[in-house]
């Protein structure tokens, strides 16, 4: 089906499919959705968005691995392309969390991607401008200096081979910027919270990825190896945190080789005395800003 056809009325089949025989919906039909939703502003009603995500969250389709692979794979198939120089001599890598776990940390994945280029990685890391929070990474990395410039429709960006670089997820995924709005407006986690961090334009081979649930990590983690990520580990903080937490143990699921492995890690293993988390609560982009100094 071409973009010029994909429509609110061919959408309607598909919502009413996840809304009346979730139990038939399969990862196709979810890529299908994804294949709407990209068409443009002005192709759905705010009303089927809504329903949709809406719709997936009581059918929790956001616990079926299979279904999150599917959903990142629709939004890749969209995103800007890249060329990445000199891939084959690198594990390329990216650090990100789901967000909306509530505790509005600073901006610890980031600050964390930056920490691992200066110890020898090689990071390409995907954000976006606060969802759930009270700044996003691209906040903070605006607040620090950069600036941003959305990339001419139908080019190739070339991403040259130096340690550190930050892709604007509304520039490179720009067919879903469309859905900010109401994926902020909806009062709980949805699906899109998921794939979005998963749907990184450069498809690194590894990642580190943090959830705000326990029941998440080890279907994050499986659908990670769907995804082809040959390497990955996905954590969550025992208080419901998407980080490792600084207080006390956090969950951990390891993807290597083809197999998932649960544990726990403590600050403890990182030769760092536990903290509250109130103590690295963060502000504006600017407020952590100074926190990354």
């Amino acid at each position: 089906m071409s973009p010029q056809k994909y429509t609110a009325a061919s959408f309607k089949p598909i919502l009413k499919k996840l809304v009346q025989t979730p139990e038939s919906f399969t990862p196709g039909d979810f890529k299908e959705a994804f294949h709407h939703l990209a068409a443009g502003p002005d192709v759905l009603y705010g009303s089927q968005i809504g329903a949709f995500f809406t719709a997936a969250y009581f059918h929790r389709l956001d616990w079926r691995p299979e279904m999150v692979a599917a959903g990142v794979e629709g939004i890749l198939e969209h995103a800007h392309k890249v060329h990445i120089q000199e891939a084959e001599k690198d594990f390329i890598v990216n650090i990100i969390g789901t967000g909306g776990d509530g505790y509005n940390v600073f901006n610890v994945s980031t600050t964390a991607g930056v920490v691992a280029a200066g110890a020898g990685a090689r990071v390409i890391k995907h954000g976006s401008r606060a969802l759930t929070s009270l700044a996003g990474s691209a906040d903070l990395m605006e607040a620090l200096g950069c600036r941003f410039q959305a990339p001419r429709p139908g080019s190739t960006t070339s991403i040259p081979r130096i340690p550190f670089v930050f892709l604007h997820y509304t520039d490179f995924i720009s067919s879903f910027a469309h859905l900010v709005p109401a994926v902020k407006s909806l009062p709980f986690p949805n699906i899109f919270h998921y794939i979005a961090p998963l749907a990184d334009p450069a498809r690194p081979q590894g990642m580190l990825l943090g959830v705000m649930d326990y029941k998440a990590g080890p279907i994050i983690a499986n659908a990670l190896h769907k995804m082809g990520i040959q390497r990955a580990l996905v954590v969550c903080g025992q208080e419901n945190l998407d980080e490792i937490s600084c207080a006390g143990p956090s969950w951990t699921w390891e993807l290597r080789d083809g197999k998932i492995t649960e544990s726990t890690v403590t600050p403890d293993d990182f030769g760092v005395e536990a903290h509250p988390i109130a103590s690295v609560v963060g502000g504006s982009g600017k407020d952590n800003a100074e926190t990354f100094k």
